[in-house]
């Protein structure tokens, strides 16, 4: 069985470590891991989950700074054929407790710094069995070393389909709830098989290949390039959290070859003094995306760097990558095309439709469809807004733009609401319902402004109720204790009323225009 016609992540581990045995699959904080020891393991995993009772397609979840373990489950739960829910540790209390609920979770792997939130709310998880913690042997809870140990290293007897459903990824929700996007096998393989087929190579990621991986896990972009290195039988140098002068560390000391970073990393990099003297000649790709660049920043970026460059775009939604921007497309001095997200990747159409849902021609803003190979099969448990991100086999992304007269997408603003803050994606909905909790506030609304090294940042707008009065700074830590730090406002301006059309709607196109209008384009 050759890699090109693999659809599962299980047969991807066993091949590799027939093909790539004792090379190393993944490094983390000096410790290594070979293809042939992480698929003993996740064979190992895979024995231990079946033990435990886990069926099919039932959802094992992972809290956790990511490390070479974290990988070792996540191969693990593809052999038992299981659904791993991989839960972005920076979120409060309350909302990690709601996706393990939500997504009917029955084992949690969680790292030792992250028990404390599940010791506080153990008696509300309705479905978690059992806790199994990753990097640190524990005497109250089950220890994974420990615990993988006691399993047979031998593959389980299951057959595996490109349409089981191996992730479950959860996005920010625009009712204050994220949603569960059920990602297949395939969203991993049939994108790059086509390209390879047409002979198209793309990034020519290889088996000589070192790959940063600084993006976590439970971030599309950051586990699909993750998977991408490993089908190419590359060496991934994992960071737990990304730290400017650790990641030039790592690019240096292991001699990086390809690495990917969101806006807001490469801003902090470039910013990092020791950037200016970090040896940066091993690095020939470099993979960028997740919310858009500052045409200065990308310029900086490329004279640093000296490299390839490739931008990509694409939803959780769609398998990640659908569009790219080439390296031929970018240039030191800047030109037009290096102001859009690229073209279409062979197998992914792209088009404009309006608010009838009818086609545009070229030229033409509308809402971006997207029809890629890789799209998710929907939202679990939640068919209403399943159906209402599908329109037939085209995936709705919210945002709107244009296609050129070469094929080139632009992206001009977003019809939803969404905040992109650092590649987080960001939604007002929860963030103005925490402020609305506290007892000063009549009403609230929240917007994305631009932000030189975050791309966006949150802004609130706050009408107080009649004899009452709250400081900026309280409201902000009032907010922070009831939602994830990161969506919490950076600055609050309190007004008399909030702009309104004759329907009672609050516009925030309104509120929006003192920041963007000298921005070329509403997203930053």
């Amino acid at each position: 069985m050759k890699n090109f016609t693999l659809q599962t992540l299980a047969e991807l581990s066993s091949v590799q470590a027939q093909n790539r045995g004792n090379a190393i699959a993944f490094v983390f904080e000096g410790r290594t891991l070979t293809f042939d020891e992480l698929n003993k393991h996740a064979n190992q995993v895979a024995q231990g989950l079946l033990a435990e009772g886990i069926k099919p397609q039932a959802r094992v979840a992972m809290l956790g700074k990511d490390s070479e373990l974290s990988y070792e489950v996540l191969f693990g739960c593809a052999k038992a054929k299981a659904v791993l829910i991989g839960i972005n540790w920076r979120l409060a209390a309350q909302e990690i407790v709601y996706i393990l609920n939500h997504g009917q979770a029955e084992i949690l792997f969680v790292t030792v710094e992250l028990l404390p939130v599940i010791e506080q709310f153990q008696t509300a998880l309705l479905t978690v069995k059992k806790i199994i913690v990753l990097n640190a042997t524990h005497s109250a809870w089950t220890t994974y070393t420990s615990w993988r140990s006691q399993q047979l290293e031998d593959a389980p007897a299951l057959t595996y389909a490109a349409e089981d459903i191996a992730l479950q990824m959860y996005t920010s929700g625009t009712t204050g709830h994220p949603k569960g996007v059920q990602l297949p096998n395939y969203v991993f393989f049939r994108v790059m098989q086509g390209m390879r087929a047409q002979g198209d190579n793309w990034m020519s990621l290889g088996p000589d290949d070192k790959l940063l991986i600084a993006l976590p896990q439970f971030h599309m972009g950051g586990i699909w390039w993750a998977i991408q290195g490993f089908i190419a039988g590359a060496q991934g140098v994992i960071v737990d959290m990304f730290v400017a002068w650790k990641a030039l560390e790592l690019i240096e000391h292991h001699r990086i070859t390809k690495v990917e970073m969101v806006p807001s990393m490469i801003q902090t990099t470039l910013a990092e003094p020791a950037c200016q003297t970090t040896d940066f000649s091993s690095v020939q790709g470099f993979l960028y995306g997740a919310s858009p660049i500052a045409p200065g920043l990308l310029r900086k970026a490329m004279a640093t760097f000296n490299c390839d460059f490739f931008q990509v775009y694409g939803l959780t939604e769609t398998g990640n990558m659908a569009v790219c921007l080439r390296p031929e497309d970018h240039s030191l001095g800047g030109n037009k095309k290096m102001e859009s997200a690229g073209k279409p990747l062979p197998g992914v159409q792209v088009r404009i439709i309006d608010a009838d849902n009818n086609p545009l021609p070229i030229n033409q803003d509308g809402e971006i469809c997207i029809k890629s190979p890789a799209n998710m099969l929907g939202y679990w448990q939640n068919e209403a807004a399943t159906q209402q991100i599908f329109l037939d086999d085209w995936i709705r992304t919210g945002d709107v733009g244009y296609i050129d007269d070469e094929g080139y997408v632009f992206i001009c603003d977003r019809i939803k609401d969404m905040i992109i803050y650092g590649g987080e994606n960001i939604y007002p909905a929860e963030i103005e319902v925490a402020l609305s909790e506290h007892d000063a506030v009549a009403e609230a609304a929240v917007i994305g402004i631009p932000d030189e090294r975050w791309g966006e940042v949150i802004k609130a707008f706050v009408v107080l109720r009649p004899g009452h009065t709250v400081k900026q700074r309280e409201l902000i830590n009032f907010v922070r204790g009831r939602i994830a730090d990161f969506k919490a406002p950076k600055s609050i301006a309190f007004v008399e009323a909030l702009p309104r059309n004759p329907s009672g709607k609050v516009l925030k196109r309104m509120l929006r225009i003192p920041y963007w209008e000298t921005q070329e384009r509403q997203v930053n």
